[in-house]
């Protein structure tokens, strides 16, 4: 009987600590993290969600949107985003892995920068290259400044504003550099177009 006993021991120890374990790490763990996180950054532990003036929620500050018509034509109303290898879906977050001699990414930059040039008028040889290139991720939400600034004409004539007007829009949407020197300067295109939705 002794033997029995000290022969079912260590499993019995080792059942009481799968529970422990599985109690402290599947259960508390999770919503002591989930209770910080709503407590401490609510907004980037719920996606960073953006919403609109009426409060409808039109996506996340995280996550780069189409603004073209169902046959992916650009209109021109709004400010366009970098183009998305993963077609802005956020499920499908991928990059196209064409290297730089690649003959389909070439024909792909050719293609956008004569759609650009002819959309918003400008020389192709001035297109900054996010605009015609996608991000790693398929995804991003930023663009350039320049692009955005390239894109001010074209939506000032559409809306009916004046270039001033919208120009100063962009340049306050301007967001610097991480800890002020990682990365670039950046335009999130969500927030900079319903912003353009209050001006007209």
């Amino acid at each position: 009987m002794a033997s029995s006993r000290g022969f079912a021991r260590p499993y019995w120890v080792a059942l009481r600590f799968l529970l422990i374990a599985t109690v402290a790490l599947g259960i508390v763990y999770p919503l002591a993290v989930l209770g910080v996180g709503q407590l401490v950054l609510p907004a980037q532990a719920n996606g960073s969600m953006i919403t609109a003036a009426d409060g409808t929620v039109t996506g996340s500050s995280l996550i780069g949107q189409s603004f073209a018509d169902t046959d992916g034509n650009a209109l021109p109303q709004w400010f366009q985003s970098r183009p998305s290898a993963a077609g802005y879906d956020g499920s499908a977050s991928v990059a196209s892995n064409d290297g730089p001699e690649n003959p389909d990414l070439l024909d792909e930059i050719a293609a956008r920068k004569a759609a650009i040039s002819e959309l918003d008028g400008v020389d192709p040889a001035g297109i900054p290259a996010d605009a015609l290139t996608t991000s790693a991720s398929g995804l991003d939400p930023q663009i350039s400044p320049q692009y955005a600034l390239l894109q001010v004409p074209r939506v000032a004539a559409a809306r009916g504003l004046e270039e001033s007007q919208v120009h100063d829009l962009v340049e306050s949407f301007i967001q610097g550099r991480d800890l002020g020197y990682l990365g670039n300067e950046t335009v999130n295109v969500l927030q900079l177009n319903l912003a353009l939705a209050q001006l007209g």
